[in-house]
């Protein structure tokens, strides 16, 4: 493709991104700065439009509106984005966890049963990716505060059942399909042990089925009545892909496998892959879902693909990155990719590339400028650089140029000196949280 001088940071498609997002900035304004579940693109939010929004409804935002702010220069989606997710860890109750639904007008919470899958789960998972792909230490740590609670009240023998939120008693003890996700992110923040032990939980379900039933009455060992459908979902498959990269264990690809005959078996149709109606007896609906081209098919690719560049594969110099930025001077396509709750991949070099490259350069200017100006100088002309002048460090020391005499460089909770946007994180399938 040909593309604008700039690239990623300009071109048609950003600009339609921005467009549409500024249709769904409506939503957010609110007394709480939590957004409604609904508006409509060309007149707002409806008079008659409910309060009451499922907690993943507030919380799955950082990632794109981030992304676009970062791309654009626009701080306007990322600020959107971080006030409903403050607003919603100002509701967590007193035991640390949030519910399922909340009138976000009132910040009254309508469904107060919590737990990791649906209505929540992408709450936590953008908690998590979104403090990879910004290197954000508050989103980390809100994330981690929401563990402690959830492993300390929801977490049975290595499955995750769901409480009331307020005293933790146990309201449904069931296995959600959409709740396989969660094996992968533990394996983001390397909780591997935790991650291994509860997959292979879900993988039993999968095997007992050949496919995972929306919902699974964990003290029956059964399907629960009217919930015993299987819609193509993507999670259990995304999880092994996350955790055949963090471990190498083949058992991941086996899972793969059987998800791949399964479907083939069970599900596939002339015009399609159907959903299963019925795991019990494989009736089949109608109908396929957009996530199982748009998910499962994507990340079942990628599990047996380890070179693909999305993983930052391939050999040094063999053309899998490519330049960008103005003038070609960013490197993108590295490696590090986060995907969003839909499986599309966001490349954290792009947001650095628009955001911070730009300052780097200036900064890296200022600093020869300066060093370059012969001794004696009037100090006025000096002070008009924002550079801080420094000596030089020894090799081997964690000084910057950047930084006065003395002066010790500290990096973030997530940060890798030398690669800013966390590319080892395609290389072991997780993030490093210590300085290391």
């Amino acid at each position: 493709m040909e593309l604008e001088p700039g690239w990623p940071c300009s071109g048609p498609l950003l600009r339609m991104a921005e467009d549409a997002a500024r249709k769904l900035l409506p939503a957010f304004q609110t007394p709480t700065g939590m957004p409604y579940g609904t508006v409509n693109l060309l007149k707002g939010v409806s008079p008659t439009e409910t309060p009451v929004t499922c907690t993943a409804g507030v919380g799955t935002f950082i990632l794109e509106f981030a992304t676009l702010s970062r791309l654009t220069g626009d701080k306007t989606f990322e600020n959107a984005a971080r006030q409903a997710l403050r607003a919603l860890w100002n509701t967590r109750s007193d035991i640390g966890l949030v519910g399922n639904h909340i009138d976000i007008l009132s910040k009254k919470w309508v469904a107060q049963d919590a737990g990791i899958g649906a209505g929540v789960d992408s709450y936590f998972e953008y908690l998590v990716k979104g403090a990879v792909l910004l290197q954000d230490e508050e989103l980390l740590e809100m994330f981690l505060e929401y563990d402690r609670a959830i492993q300390n009240y929801t977490r049975f023998d290595d499955w995750y059942l769901w409480v009331q939120m307020h005293k933790g008693t146990v309201s449904m003890p069931v296995f959600q399909s959409l709740e396989a996700f969660w094996p992968g992110l533990q394996s983001l923040l390397g909780n591997l042990d935790s991650a291994v032990r509860t997959f292979q939980n879900y993988y039993s379900v999968w095997r007992q089925f050949g496919g995972l039933p929306e919902f699974y009455s964990i003290p029956q060992g059964y399907t629960v009545d009217k919930r015993e459908g299987y819609p193509l979902r993507p999670e259990l498959i995304e999880s092994a892909m996350y955790l055949f990269r963090a471990t190498g264990d083949h058992t991941y690809l086996q899972l793969g496998l059987d998800a791949l005959e399964s479907i083939e078996k069970i599900a596939k149709t002339p015009c399609g892959y159907a959903t299963v109606k019925d795991l019990r007896d494989h009736q089949l609906d109608n109908r396929m879902e957009s996530f199982f081209l748009a998910e499962t098919v994507k990340y079942l690719y990628l599990l047996f693909d380890p070179t693909h560049f999305l993983h930052g594969g391939g050999t040094e110099g063999d053309g899998s990155w490519e330049e960008g930025g103005d003038g070609g001077d960013c490197v993108l396509g590295a490696g590090g990719f986060i995907f969003n709750t839909e499986a599309h991949s966001l490349d954290p070099a792009a947001l650095y590339c628009c955001s911070q490259h730009t300052k780097d350069r200036q900064e890296l200017r200022d600093i020869l400028i300066s060093l370059s100006q012969p001794e004696g100088r009037s100090s006025s002309s000096q002070s008009k650089s924002t550079v801080k002048q420094t000596v030089g460090p020894s090799p081997g020391q964690s000084e910057s140029i950047a930084l006065k005499p003395g002066e010790k460089k500290t990096h973030p909770l997530l940060s890798c000196p030398v690669q800013p946007f966390s590319a080892r994180l395609s290389i072991l399938g997780q993030v490093f949280s210590d300085n290391t």
